[in-house]
């Protein structure tokens, strides 16, 4: 906790108040916030105003102002400085940031674990918890914070009671980890591997490698693996400049701790390897190579920190990690967010940060189990934790564990309740009890919360979209970057957000402040306004029955005919409603919905004074087809006619819009006002243009319920379509057309993805099921997970194989298909 003099002193900032000095001294800062959603204790926290590509933090400022933060590190002055506010005006925000992490690390001597590599981190980071944290306490990067904002927010958490410090860095370009390193100043360095992650930063693989290297020239110790010499090499070369000690890991006779051999039996490996002349060996529980190079990289760092005397019995219990919280529907209108790899007391504020942002229900539920080797006292870490639930505004408290139980006094006036364990909660659970919340699970791996995790499933089905929402805020932001200086953003969020949920969309758009978000109908309108969405909203389809419900609930209709108009305007003078905002639709060319140029004139002439134009749009015909471009020029000079003619009739202006997602990269001249983006913001990009980098958003996946083997001559599937030319192994996975595969695909025209590989569709696709010919990958199991999209098999492949676009594919998955959101 620091003084704002000495924050401002840290930073080398220059402070703007009206405050005495005396005052500042009295000004204590303990959180650091950059984002507006996270701001737990408002007097005790500075705001950093970043800027990045995907918004400016001095756009926040007034609205963590109004949330009581009264200290602010800011670029640009606002005018008047608020008053009682302290504003230290620096030339960089990240890297006053940045500094302010440095000083706070300058104050711990206790030894520093820094990683880098280009995958592997976050799960060595996590194993070495695991195995460390039964005998130090151990103060570590939440989740996969590792880049120029994550590294600071991490290193922050350093406290006096911890006993080591273990924080990964990564980076996409040269230059960055001068400015990490300085931060985490690693006592001992842990290089995963090197890979292709963020090729395009790097001139080759050997300025990556040196690049990466930046992290550790003031560090006493590096773990490496031996076997790739590409990294091995200059690993060596750069540890003998520096005076770094090694200890290195790998199957060549040059490694320090040799690998032997792997055993790989039920699920589970058995690795065997020498180190100074003795044998060793211990048991994982996973099979696949990544694992098992985590692991040795975990059992380096271990020898070299002497603490090798328990290593077996942990590594036998090592964890899957999960580095992203996930969330989804549950039993009876409730969500549930899953946060039970880890347990700790700044994990458990992440996770309260997330559940606050969901404003779909009135509720909020946290179920907590004894946090574990904490090193505080009992009471002094559940007396901080019911401090917390006070402040995020906790609803309801269900402990499990002995010790959060003895404590249970501290959660007095709290709707608290508490079990002796999982089993005792599990005993006494009904689902009766639960209705209409957000539901946090947070629990220790020794908890095993997966039980309870099971009770909350709304769907048992195995079918699963995965919606990344990560992904989603950087195509937005790439979106943007192409937008004219001024030109606002609608986004469509109609038909179920494109079949990827609606709120959890709505919300993170809202967060990103797009300007307008566009539904179909007026009940989608409804459960948004129902759920916190304060954004306006277009409905697209009004109808007569729900035009109470557009104005109760502030939706801006969609006008496009003679016949709407006279019954909205007529509904509105009933209820003495004035200027209510609509959006008028223009048909240029689409002859879907929408008043034609050629009536222009009438319209003006019966305009009712019950409502105001708010947009005038039109739709386009083919943006993303350059065949078509004639005809979109087209469309653009009667849209630009028909709208001088109306802004002259109405005697008002109005926002004009006529660009599509398609549009906004192809036709950058047609932005006008404001686009519409639509599946673009999923990562699909219907251009086929190079000129726009997306994230995958949505991947959709199953399993394998059953392989069986089919001689040759036999058929597969209804009506004896899929006929085996070969004997043949046949897989039947749990998707079908029930659940949004579209039977098109049958018979071949199909194909499905297991570990990386495509395999065909045979016969026909049932309701609920479908078979795939696996002939060419014998080991094949039941359960293994299968892609139907996404993890690098193209949505666009799969609507062309079915003969339809991916908007299609998209929006026909079933209701009954789990969605499951995550972000970093």
């Amino acid at each position: 906790m620091y003084d704002v003099l000495t924050i401002a002193e840290a930073v080398h900032g220059e402070l703007h108040t009206s405050l005495p000095e005396q005052g500042l001294r009295r000004m204590l800062i303990s959180q650091l916030v950059t984002d507006t959603r996270k701001i737990l204790d408002p007097a005790g926290s500075v705001f950093f105003a970043l800027q990045g590509p995907k918004r400016d933090g001095h756009q926040f400022i007034d609205e963590a102002f109004q949330q009581g933060v009264r200290c602010f590190v800011v670029t640009v002055m606002q005018e008047g400085v608020k008053e009682d506010a302290v504003m230290i005006r620096v030339s960089d925000c990240l890297q006053a940031l940045q500094e302010l992490a440095a000083f706070h690390r300058s104050r711990f001597h206790y030894p520093v674990i820094g990683i880098t590599g280009s995958n592997g981190k976050t799960v060595v980071k996590e194993w070495l918890n695991h195995l460390l944290e039964k005998d130090m306490r151990i103060v570590r990067s939440p989740r996969s914070y590792n880049s120029q904002v994550g590294v600071p927010l991490s290193v922050w958490q350093m406290t006096e009671e911890a006993d080591i410090g273990i924080f990964e860095a990564g980076i996409s370009t040269r230059g960055e980890m001068q400015q990490l390193q300085r931060i985490i100043r690693p006592d001992i360095g842990v290089f995963t591997n090197i890979g292709d992650a963020h090729n395009e930063g790097f001139r080759s693989t050997e300025e990556k490698i040196s690049e990466k290297l930046g992290l550790f020239p003031q560090a006493r110790k590096l773990v490496f693996c031996a076997d790739d010499e590409t990294l091995s090499v200059p690993l060596r070369a750069f540890a003998a400049t520096h005076g770094l000690e090694t200890l290195s890991w790998g199957s060549g006779e040059d490694a320090d701790l040799r690998l032997l051999r792997a055993d790989t039996a039920e699920g589970r490996t058995q690795l065997h390897y020498r180190y100074l002349g003795k044998d060793h060996s211990f048991t994982i529980p996973f099979t696949d190579g990544i694992a098992l190079r985590n692991a040795m990289t975990c059992a380096a760092v271990l020898t070299l920190l002497s603490r090798t005397d328990s290593m077996a019995e942990r590594m036998a219990d090592l964890p899957p990690v999960s580095m992203r919280l996930e969330m989804r529907s549950g039993i009876n209108h409730c969500t549930i967010i899953n946060d039970s790899y880890s347990a700790d007391v700044h994990s458990l504020r992440m996770a309260l940060d997330f559940l606050r942002q969901q404003k779909q229900h009135p509720r909020r539920t946290l179920i907590l189990s004894d946090l574990l080797q904490s090193g505080k006292d009992e009471d002094g870490l559940y007396g901080e934790i019911a401090g917390l639930l006070r402040r995020y505004g906790i609803n309801r408290l269900i402990g499990i564990g002995p010790r959060i139980s003895s404590c249970s006094a501290l959660f007095s006036g709290m709707d608290a309740s508490f079990h002796a364990s999982t089993g005792d909660f599990l005993s006494g659970f009904s689902q009766s009890s639960f209705h209409d919340e957000a539901i946090l699970l947070k629990g220790a791996r020794s908890f095993a919360f997966e039980r309870i995790d099971q009770l909350f499933e709304n769907q048992w089905h195995q079918t699963m979209l995965r919606i990344d929402l990560s992904a989603i805020a950087d195509n937005l932001t790439a979106y943007r970057a192409m937008l004219h200086r001024g030109t606002r953003i609608m986004v469509m969020v109609k038909a179920f957000s494109y079949g990827s949920g609606s709120y959890e969309i709505a919300n993170l758009l809202q967060f990103h402040k797009v300007d307008h978000l566009a539904v179909a109908y007026a009940d989608e309108g409804v459960e948004l306004r129902r759920a916190g969405i304060h954004l306006p909203i277009m409905v697209m389809n009004p109808e007569e029955a729900t035009f109470a419900s557009l104005v109760d609930h502030d939706l801006q209709p969609e006008i496009f005919s003679f016949g709407m108009l006279d019954l909205f305007s007529r509904y509105l003078q009933k209820e003495g409603v004035g200027e209510f905002p609509v959006h008028l639709k223009i048909d240029t060319g689409m002859h879907r919905l929408g008043f034609l140029p050629e009536e222009i004139g009438e319209l003006l002439g019966i305009w009712p004074a019950s409502m105001r134009v708010v947009s005038v749009f039109s739709h386009l015909v083919g943006s993303e087809d350059p065949a078509e471009d004639a005809f979109t020029r087209q469309q653009a000079d009667a849209f630009r006619e028909v709208c001088d003619r109306l802004e002259k009739g109405l005697g008002h202006g109005f926002i004009r819009h006529m660009a599509n997602t398609a549009a906004i990269s192809r036709h950058a001249d047609l932005q006008m006002d404001m686009v519409r983006l639509g599946i673009g913001l999923y990562g699909v990009n219907t251009t086929r243009s190079q000129g726009i980098s997306l994230r995958e958003a949505a991947v959709l996946t199953t399993t394998v319920a059953q392989v069986k083997k089919v001689r040759a001559g036999e058929t597969v599937g209804y009506n004896r379509r899929g006929k085996m030319e070969r004997d043949s192994l046949v897989a039947t996975i749990r998707i079908g057309y029930a659940d949004g595969y579209p039977r098109a695909l049958s018979n071949g025209a199909g194909k499905v993805m297991i570990r990386n590989r495509l395999f065909p569709v045979i016969g026909n696709v049932c309701m609920d099921m479908t078979m795939v010919d696996v002939t060419d990958m014998p080991d094949v199991r039941e359960g293994e997970e299968v892609v139907i999209f996404g993890k690098g098999l193209d949505l666009k492949d799969v609507a062309e194989w079915a003969g339809t676009i991916p908007y299609e594919i998209m929006t026909g998955i079933s209701q009954r298909v789990k969605r499951v959101y995550y972000g970093d």
